[in-house]
């Protein structure tokens, strides 16, 4: 089933769904899930086939919206929980699998006129809710969110500061759905925003100090302590500089250490020292 039967089948079958239980979210979840396993049931090559499934059902479902009168945000959230949900029940959900998700997502919300940063916390918090279900371990998913958020606003031509301090939003709240530690996911989650920046070129500058302030907002909001997580999000963002040498490391660490948004934010460990992250593609 290619990528464009995917897509007719989830906008059939998350109209029909929602307009029968008017459950916006778990009639998404339900028709995407549905649809995903069907198509990645009878693959050759399901890491191939994956991504083009995953696109087409999120293309799918966004097209659904004018039919069935739901928020973007409700959507989206039931979209990638259901793509989630059913590419773990056909084979092993990868980091590369939930960046591609949420690249998926940001993309086809700009296709719509969606707002970009706003979907980009509704699917980090969506994908990282989906971590009780997976095999793959909440810091993992928090770095390929982080990754596809960042991909996923290269594409567009989106405000990169907005998408990854949102996106960092919307991995706390998912962290705390599901009693993960919070502070390993914020400290992920810059990372992958940090590497995802370096590797299509977009400045790891302002990704990193965006994703310290995101933590920070996002703490005060939800009663976290304030200075660890701004730490965790400066540790995660010189880490996640690794990759693009010495020189990129130094430049994110001083943007990230210091009074930001009146927290002393420090750099814990080595971080920005040592060998650079193994990169998870697919």
């Amino acid at each position: 089933m290619g990528a464009g039967d995917v897509g007719r089948k989830v906008k059939t079958g998350v109209s029909g769904v929602v307009k029968g239980t008017g459950d916006v979210v778990g009639g998404t979840v339900d028709a995407v899930r549905d649809a995903v396993t069907g198509a990645l049931g009878g693959a050759g090559d399901v890491a191939k086939e994956a991504t083009g499934t995953v696109s087409g059902a999120i293309t799918g479902a966004l097209q659904a919206i004018g039919e069935v009168g739901g928020s973007l945000i409700d959507v989206l959230k039931g979209t990638v929980v259901g793509v989630i949900e059913g590419v773990g029940e056909i084979t092993t959900v990868t980091a590369g699998v939930v960046s591609n998700t949420v690249r998926a997502a940001i993309k086809g919300t700009a296709d719509i006129g969606g707002d970009v940063a706003e979907a980009a916390a509704g699917t980090a918090e969506a994908a990282m809710s989906a971590t009780k279900k997976m095999a793959l371990g909440a810091e993992d998913t928090a770095f390929g969110i982080g990754r596809g958020a960042i991909q996923g606003v290269k594409d567009v031509s989106g405000d990169a500061v907005s998408t990854a301090s949102e996106t960092v939003s919307g991995v706390v709240k998912g962290a705390t759905s599901i009693a993960a530690d919070t502070t390993s996911a914020i400290q992920s989650t810059a990372s992958g925003l940090v590497n995802g920046a370096g590797e299509v070129g977009t400045d790891l500058r302002s990704v990193a100090r965006a994703a310290v302030v995101g933590a920070i907002d996002t703490a005060k909001e939800i009663g976290l302590n304030v200075e660890d997580a701004a730490t965790a999000a400066a540790t995660g963002a010189v880490d996640g500089a690794k990759d693009f040498g010495q020189s990129a490391v130094d430049a994110v660490r001083g943007v990230v250490t210091g009074t930001i948004e009146g927290v002393k934010v420090t750099v814990r460990g080595n971080g920005g020292k040592g060998a650079p992250r193994k990169k998870t593609t697919s």
